[in-house]
């Protein structure tokens, strides 16, 4: 049974209706007690009559009482929505049951459109177990929602469907996408972007995971379109006796390269790795004897690229566009067969020559060299990817969801858009 508390409270407005203030009286159970998430007044969950009209404020879009005094400290709680995505060959979800559940356990209320989890193998029974509501469609979900936590950036019929005021959380990569991070602007919402969220260590922790995901799926799917069925020089990575090992250039040695060049190592390819700081190229070269860690001078990236079998550009410079690193002339000059796989093609790519695709269509060939440009590497193994996803998110969705937010300088970083203006400087440059 729920406790119950006397509330006092004076509302000074009701969104458009125009009040004058009054004093009422109620008794309600106290986890119906809410907080503004941007002043953090309280609001109660009851019928309240406008206008003649029984209404519910706190639940309804555009339903909130923005101003209220009150008595008895209630616990914060949000409105949280995971919708499905819809992406094309898209399968990941923004939280498993078990993160949704702990949302749940903290007393948030969370939404999950349903089938939303299905390509990850959570069933919508698995979310309805821990205390999850279960919305039929879209609409309804970013309709209902506070929060809108999903994978990647939204596509144009789900910017139709933010609302200012919202709290948009994702995957966003606005520096290659300015037509998006318009959208977002007029929209009102306030967009809070993984791969933006930095801890004061410089540390991208909504990033990593699916940067260590797409390293090791760049060398998995470099391997496979080497083969000579699908075009590539038939080349086995990793040799055998009497024949040479295959060469691997790496541009990059963070998280997704750096998963990149171990999983190459244990292959037995010959890798080359090029990185600005000497402590990433030593543990570069500590995975092994065939792991060579260089400083990326023009001329050694040129002549490590024209002699690689597979190049995997994973280049990152936070919040902005990848700078090329290797030219169009460069590649033109490699091995007709050889494979480039960018990770970086999310934020505009580090080779030239690299375009966006998707897994419906995800190579193309200039001057014989097969690239591989998918924008979603990771969501090739979604119930991993969801996972590992997953357990980096929930603590800052947490967070996400307190008053006060925006005071902690991690979750501050990651702002990109907010009341209509872009906030993240590096996307200032876009602009």
């Amino acid at each position: 049974m729920s406790k119950q508390g006397d509330i006092i409270l004076n509302c000074y407005s009701y969104n458009n209706y125009a009040l004058s203030p009054v004093s009422l009286m109620m008794t309600a159970p106290v986890e119906n007690i809410r907080h503004c998430r941007n002043c953090n007044a309280a609001m109660v969950v009851a019928i309240i009559k406008v206008d003649g009209e029984e209404k519910k404020p706190g639940i309804s879009p555009g339903l909130s009482l923005r101003t209220l005094e009150i008595k008895t400290k209630g616990t914060f709680i949000m409105i949280i929505a995971i919708p499905r995505e819809i992406r094309r060959l898209e399968g990941r979800v923004g939280l498993t049951p078990a993160a949704a559940g702990q949302l749940v356990t903290q007393g948030h209320e969370v939404l999950v459109e349903q089938s939303a989890g299905v390509l990850s193998g959570y069933s919508d029974d698995a979310y309805r177990a821990v205390g999850v509501t279960l919305v039929k469609n879209a609409a309804a979900v970013y309709g209902q929602a506070e929060m809108v936590v999903k994978v990647k950036e939204p596509q144009p019929e789900e910017v139709a469907m933010l609302r200012e005021g919202q709290l948009l959380f994702s995957y966003l990569h606005l520096a290659a996408e300015p037509e998006l991070m318009l959208s977002l602007q007029k929209s009102g919402v306030t967009a809070v972007a993984f791969e933006t969220v930095e801890t004061d260590q410089r540390q991208l922790p909504l990033l990593a995971p699916m940067s260590d995901i797409a390293g090791r799926v760049a060398v998995q799917v470099g391997t496979h379109l080497l083969h000579q069925p699908q075009g590539g020089r038939g080349i086995l990575l990793g040799g055998v006796p009497a024949a040479e090992r295959g060469r691997v250039v790496v541009l990059g040695a963070g998280v997704a390269g750096g998963n990149a060049a171990l999983l190459a190592a244990a292959m037995g390819a010959e890798v080359t790795v090029f990185d600005l700081n000497r402590d990433k190229l030593a543990q570069m070269r500590a995975l092994g004897d065939n792991v060579t860690g260089l400083h990326p001078y023009p001329d050694a990236l040129h002549e490590a690229a024209l002699n690689a079998d597979l190049l995997i550009g994973a280049v990152l410079v936070t919040g902005e566009r990848a700078p090329h690193l290797v030219s169009a002339d460069t590649v033109a000059g490699m091995h007709k067969g050889s494979v480039i796989i960018d990770i970086s093609v999310d934020q505009g790519g580090c080779i030239e020559t690299t375009r966006p695709t998707d897994y419906t269509d995800p190579t193309f060939v200039v001057d014989g060299v097969i690239h591989f440009g998918v924008t979603n590497m990771p969501g090739a193994v979604p119930r991993t990817a969801s996972q590992a996803l997953s357990a980096a998110l929930t603590p800052w969705v947490s967070r996400l969801a307190q008053a006060g937010w925006q005071q902690n300088p991690t979750l501050a970083r990651g702002i990109n858009v907010q009341n209509g203006e872009v906030v993240h400087p590096a996307l200032k440059q876009v602009t």
